[in-house]
């Protein structure tokens, strides 16, 4: 185990920013509290910027300053961190739309879940997913932006539930979308088809080489806290629930127990038509989003 602190940045590049053709996003990797390095990138958004020597080292070289929101930025004001779906990454292109369309609100973090992409580790599939969750939350706070709001779609909707609860005061709101409610759902065909990825040494090496995710081989030792049971511990932070009515992994009564869990600190959007996480929430879905957290958070 590495006694560094999360998010440090073990080594990073910088990348042209093919999205917009402007100020480039930092790309690196961080260390995790349980010493995983975790791809991650840093868009600026639409903001002007300028040089900050107190910024996180994420430069390639001493002559190549971090970049950070320049005091007068709108974006300093606002960072989004996105946490991917199962089988996603930090380069998938559905994560990159939802970067896309997020970057007109804020800034926006995104990166590997373990076990993905070019993140190291193995998937635990929702547990110590969870740090690196906070690793990126860190590293986008030390940007020095003033509001910060956790998005995460399927598994990463659970983890940004997860996240929250464990980390009192570390987010200004939460979206989680097609989450599900409770650990261990078989009653769809695509979960019974999941399971087999994750419990099975064949359907692990399906995952490995079919889908580029890396399966942990060990049971969850404990079972962590369960998506419902972790939005009871959220409030006051503001919670928006997400999901499709046509989800066909996790039917509606999953968003219902997270909402009623919520109180009155949550918000449920059933959207008509709509099916499971990233793939399924179209640019104008991802538009309302970025409206909402930008009021949510303050």
């Amino acid at each position: 185990m590495s006694n560094r602190p999360a998010g440090h940045v073990a080594r990073s590049t910088v990348r042209p920013n093919r999205e917009t053709g402007g100020r480039a996003p930092i790309r690196t990797f961080l260390r995790t509290p349980d010493g995983l390095l975790v791809e991650s990138v840093y868009d600026p958004g639409t903001a002007v910027y300028e040089a900050d020597p107190h910024a996180p080292d994420a430069s390639p070289s001493p002559s190549v300053p971090a970049a950070v929101p320049s005091a007068g930025s709108s974006a300093r004001g606002l960072v989004f961190v996105v946490a991917h779906g199962f089988t996603g990454d930090v380069d998938r292109p559905h994560v990159r739309r939802v970067a896309g369309v997020l970057r007109a609100y804020g800034a926006v973090v995104t990166f590997s879940f373990r076990g993905h992409g070019r993140s190291g580790g193995r998937s635990t599939v929702g547990d110590k997913e969870v740090l690196d969750l906070a690793t990126a939350v860190e590293w986008a706070r030390g940007f020095g932006h003033a509001r910060l709001v956790t998005v995460g779609f399927s598994m990463g909707g659970s983890v940004v539930l997860r996240h929250a609860a464990l980390h009192p005061g570390a987010v200004d709101a939460v979206v989680s979308v097609s989450a599900p409610a409770r650990w261990y759902y078989r009653g769809t065909a695509p979960m019974r088809r999941l399971h087999w990825l994750v419990t099975r040494p064949e359907g692990r090496l399906v995952s490995r080489y079919g889908l580029r995710t890396r399966i942990h081989h060990r049971d969850w030792d404990p079972v962590p806290l369960a998506p419902v049971e972790a939005v009871s511990r959220l409030a006051p932070t503001p919670l928006l629930v997400v999901h499709g009515d046509r989800d066909g992994y996790f039917p509606l009564d999953h968003p219902r127990m997270l909402a009623e869990a919520a109180g009155d600190h949550g918000e449920l959007w059933v959207e008509p038509g709509m099916g499971h996480a990233e793939h399924a929430a179209d640019d104008a879905l991802l538009a309302r989003i970025g409206d909402w957290a930008a009021a949510a958070a303050g």
